[in-house]
């Protein structure tokens, strides 16, 4: 008797035993906590990648130099266009994520299906938008040479643009002529079970000394940044013998072990960090499809609830609002 009572005077309090703390469901406070989690496990990402940039932040890649490529405008120069699209693409399906829920409130089920439709394109546009992203940073433009010390040697050329003298890259391709080889990459098929190893480049050190020697226009420009924030650009003679000497592996394009924009970290964290949260959006879209399906069977009105748009649209907000962070860290920083 005395145990009922106490139970009935204490369902009112915040954290009595209740079946809603904080005048919260219990669906809400569940993905709450999940985003406190998400957003501590995002932290210790982004703070990783900070504390790497900032040891290695003289040889870091330029994000204006890397971020260029634009779709179906092959070989123009636009840095930070494409990537600035996708942001505003995933903080427009945020606004109609918002309409959706607002909607929910007011019981609109037609405004609901409308605006979740919405938020599933914009979502499905920027999980596209980053895959393209992702196979032109690991297919590369313009190719590179890793020294035995591990530093990444690019090519280019002073070209004058209105009176204003500038360093441009130059792709292998354009001046490196492959000759016949007779090796052939490693197979399990060939007996070398035991040895494999990733694709074979297209050119070796020697076919691009030999091709930057036949080219007197065309200087070395390592990886190391200067005091005026460029990277450093070697002299025809300190070209000739980096390359000759120290020169160890043709580089074209990125992955996990070297890339031809830089320190080897920058893809380390590139593919880890947008692939996470790249992960995050494909599954965030992926719900948001079987929430709009939930939506126009008519489930909700049903309940007399769109409670489960709104728990969605909270993990909505919080991939958008960590994308911003990303953002600002890998391509305005």
């Amino acid at each position: 008797m005395d145990t009922t009572v106490a139970n009935t005077g204490t369902e009112g309090k915040a954290w009595g035993g209740g079946n809603k703390p904080l005048k919260a469901s219990y669906g809400k406070m569940m993905m709450w906590f999940f985003i406190v989690s998400d957003a501590l496990t995002f932290s210790g990402f982004l703070a990783a990648y900070g504390f790497s940039r900032f040891k290695f932040i003289d040889s870091w890649p330029i994000a204006d130099e890397v971020f260029t490529h634009v779709p179906f405008l092959h070989g123009q120069e636009l840095p930070m266009i494409y990537v600035a699209f996708m942001t505003f693409i995933l903080i427009m399906s945020s606004v109609t994520m918002v309409l959706a829920v607002d909607a929910g409130h007011h019981m609109n089920k037609a405004k609901v299906t409308i605006y979740m439709f919405l938020t599933i394109i914009g979502g499905a546009i920027f999980v596209g938008s980053q895959a393209w992203e992702w196979a032109t940073f690991i297919k590369g433009d313009y190719g590179a040479i890793q020294t035995k010390g591990g530093n990444i040697l690019q090519f280019g050329e002073y070209v004058e643009h209105d009176g204003e003298t500038k360093f441009e890259r130059i792709a292998l391709a354009d001046f490196v002529t492959a000759e016949a080889k007779d090796r052939t990459q490693h197979q399990r098929k060939s007996g070398l079970w035991f040895s494999s190893e990733g694709t074979l480049p297209t050119y070796t050190v020697a076919e691009v000394t030999k091709g930057l020697e036949s080219h007197s226009n065309i200087l070395v420009r390592t990886q190391i940044i200067n005091d005026e924030g460029e990277k450093t650009v070697l002299s025809r003679e300190e070209s000739i013998n980096q390359i000759k000497n120290n020169g160890k592996l043709v580089v074209e394009g990125a992955n996990l072990h070297v890339n031809e924009y830089g320190t080897s970290l920058f893809a380390d964290f590139f593919f880890f960090i947008t692939g996470f949260h790249g992960f995050h959006v494909f599954s965030g879209v992926v719900i948001n499809i079987i929430i709009f399906f939930n939506v126009i069977l008519g489930t909700y009105e049903r309940r007399g609830s769109y409670e489960m748009v709104e728990k969605v649209g909270l993990y909505w907000h919080f991939v958008d609002l960590v994308w911003v962070f990303v953002f600002t860290f890998f391509y305005l920083v």
